[in-house]
């Protein structure tokens, strides 16, 4: 396979779906940047993928990369329905927003959720363990991050349902045009409550003190910016921790002899929710970036006004970092893994990911002594940006 040839991932069908591994680790043997013809909403799309780990790193960070597709007359979906939002931003632009949000989201606010998220998870599980067995994904995995992004930023609980069912549509559409639908039906949601909030005054959520953020210059987020934030936080703040925990433990029952160890030694816990980014991380692929002017990676020449997709779940298993990195070892050094990716597009809520990602695997794992597979998993998620399995029957 010539790395300048183009890989339909199509071609290959489910069995890329069910497990991308395989064909990422023979891309990697042939060079660190590829051609591919794109997979699910994105079906026929054509793109540079990024797979060897050094390549993918500094291609995170590189300026040459650009967030924002204006600067070669291209405009996301989600930007056109949206608004402006971090992913969709460089500097200077991206700098002034990030700096506002951090002035309310900030280290100290997510550690003051770790009382909430004990309680919200000890009340799923109570509502979860007398049946014996259930759907971990519906039970848990999804319920506790979609309850604590909503409380942070005071969705009300009456929309949640509602508001689950459009995100799932934003982040793994199964085609173009309910992408679309699923991206303006949020939109509009968020409009109405940023205006609701903005008219009831200060409730001490997230959303509220974004609207009233001040910086030292008295800059604050326009109405577009502030949906466009709400829009990254909710979406992006719940999906990825629900695929963290659900791959987690997928990952602890399908590896008998790491889930003992962790059962005998709960230090373990941190290295095993990193091992799990690393080795089945939530983001399959970053964001799109756009060569805002001609570059190399890898030895490959992006043209100026291509566009480029980073693997990190390509990246993170590049033997080149990790030694034997398709086995999964919560013992292993994970430092410098991609997952929550690098630079200055670093994961904001990455704190709060890893916060709840070791509260519900510990307090799973110390309730449920008995916790196995009740069958095969469900199937994973379409498209190339999130990582995960729809549902994951147990019991114990």
């Amino acid at each position: 396979m010539d790395r300048q040839q183009v890989v339909d991932l199509g071609e290959f069908g489910e069995a890329f779906r069910r497990d991308p591994h395989p064909l990422y680790a023979r891309l990697r043997e042939r060079g660190p940047v590829h051609r591919i013809r794109m997979t699910g909403a994105e079906e026929g799309y054509e793109s540079w993928l990024v797979v060897g780990y050094e390549e993918a790193r500094a291609a995170l960070a590189d300026p040459r990369l650009a967030k924002d597709g204006s600067k070669i007359g291209a405009t996301a979906l989600d930007e056109q329905l949206i608004g402006k939002y971090l992913l969709a931003a460089d500097p200077p632009q991206h700098t002034r927003l990030r700096g506002l949000v951090t002035r309310a989201f900030t280290m100290r606010r997510v550690e003051r959720l770790r009382p909430r998220i004990q309680q919200i998870t000890d009340h799923l599980l109570d509502e979860m363990l007398p049946h014996g067995r259930a759907d971990l994904i519906e039970s848990l995995a999804y319920p506790l991050p979609l309850t604590v992004i909503c409380e942070l930023l005071g969705v009300p609980e009456v929309d949640r349902a509602e508001f689950r069912r459009i995100s799932t549509g934003v982040v793994a559409p199964a085609d173009a045009d309910s992408e679309q639908e699923a991206v303006a039906r949020l939109g509009e949601y968020l409009t109405e409550l940023i205006e609701d909030k903005r008219c009831a005054g200060p409730s001490g959520d997230l959303l509220s003190d974004l609207i009233r953020t001040t910086a030292e210059d008295g800059d604050r987020l326009s109405a577009d910016e502030l949906r466009g934030m709400a829009f990254l936080l909710l979406v992006a703040g719940h999906e990825t921790t629900v695929n963290l925990i659900g791959n987690a433990v997928l990952a602890l029952l399908t590896h008998p002899g790491q889930l003992a160890a962790l059962r005998a030694d709960t230090s373990l816990l941190d290295g095993t929710v990193e091992e799990t980014l690393r080795w089945e991380g939530p983001v399959e692929n970053a964001t799109f970036r756009y060569a805002a002017e001609p570059l190399e990676i890898g030895g490959t020449a992006i043209a100026q006004g291509e566009h480029v997709l980073i693997g990190l779940t390509a990246a993170d298993r590049d033997t080149a970092r990790y030694a034997e990195p398709d086995t999964f070892d919560i013992r292993r050094d994970t430092r410098g893994h991609l997952a929550f990716g690098h630079g200055i597009h670093y994961c904001l809520g990455a704190p709060l990911a890893r916060l709840e990602g070791r509260v519900a695997i510990g307090t799973l794992l110390d309730r449920v002594p008995g916790l196995a597979l009740d069958g095969e998993p469900g199937e994973w998620l379409p498209g190339l940006l999130m990582r995960g399995v729809r549902t994951l029957p147990v019991r114990w």
